[in-house]
């Protein structure tokens, strides 16, 4: 790894990271604040619920209105769009446009001809990937965990909502793997940043289509966020092994695969 390239590309990708994280932090923060007004008010909200389809509810990720009154339960229901998805956006929009961005904005030349390997600046470019996915997990299961210490109305399972957040963690990983994966595949350097995104929404669809319709229930194997247990309430959750290797297995190999075609890849400058 490259130190001087690796804190240029941490410097000129913070700003993104701190809007990022402050977005996500606003969405969780107030999603958190109505907890209380919910319970309160729990007994209207349940007959607004059972006049709307139940596919709706569990397209939104609501099976069971009773999952929503515990503080964790809500948490996890409300928040699965906000940091699964919007952080798995961030992960693929940053990774796949990291190796692209010198050759689309005409500044590769001046990249390759550092005395710099290639090696060195794929590790480079992907510790910052790594470095910024971490700490925008970390920072947003704070705010997660600081929101619900505010709002909570008993005792919640910590290991549970360490569980969660690590999951998350675990998907933004994967998606920023394949980010750095399709980079590598693009022969004429473009931003890729509309298809990432569509390719999250997409992912996202196929599972939420799943879970609502039983005869479309195996197609959620192909997104990754099938392999991500949001049921943090249940006693019994706990790290499925299976599904820790699917995250690190295919994290790994797309990584490995994304190094090497990088490193035979044409850079157009």
């Amino acid at each position: 790894m490259n130190s001087n390239l690796f804190f240029k590309e941490l410097r000129r990708n913070a700003f993104s990271l701190i809007i990022w994280m402050v977005v996500i932090t606003l969405f969780i923060s107030g999603t958190m604040a109505f907890y209380r007004t919910f319970l309160e008010n729990q007994s209207k909200i349940l007959g607004m619920m059972s006049i709307i389809p139940k596919e709706l509810l569990q397209f939104k990720g609501v099976s069971n209105f009773d999952d929503m009154l515990s503080a964790l339960g809500f948490y996890s229901i409300n928040n699965i769009i906000y940091m699964m998805v919007l952080g798995s956006i961030f992960s693929i929009v940053l990774s796949s446009n990291i190796l692209l961005k010198e050759e689309y904005s005409k500044t590769a030349e001046y990249l390759l001809t550092r005395p710099l390997t290639r090696s060195e600046i794929f590790i480079s470019k992907l510790t910052v990937v790594s470095l910024n996915i971490l700490i925008l997990n970390l920072v947003t299961a704070l705010a997660g965990f600081i929101s619900l210490e505010l709002v909570k109305t008993g005792p919640f399972s910590i290991k549970a909502f360490l569980i969660l957040s690590f999951y998350t963690l675990l998907l933004n990983i994967l998606f920023g793997a394949i980010g750095l994966f399709m980079s590598t595949l693009v022969k004429r350097a473009k931003p890729i940043t509309t298809f990432s995104i569509g390719l999250v929404l997409i992912l996202y669809f196929i599972y939420t289509l799943s879970k609502i319709t039983a005869g479309a229930a195996k197609i959620g194997y192909l997104s990754p966020f099938r392999f991500a247990d949001t049921d943090a309430i249940n006693p019994a959750y706990a790290i499925n092994l299976w599904n820790l290797a699917y995250f690190i297995g295919i994290s790994l190999l797309l990584t490995t695969i994304s190094y090497r075609l990088y490193l035979r890849k044409d850079i157009y400058t």
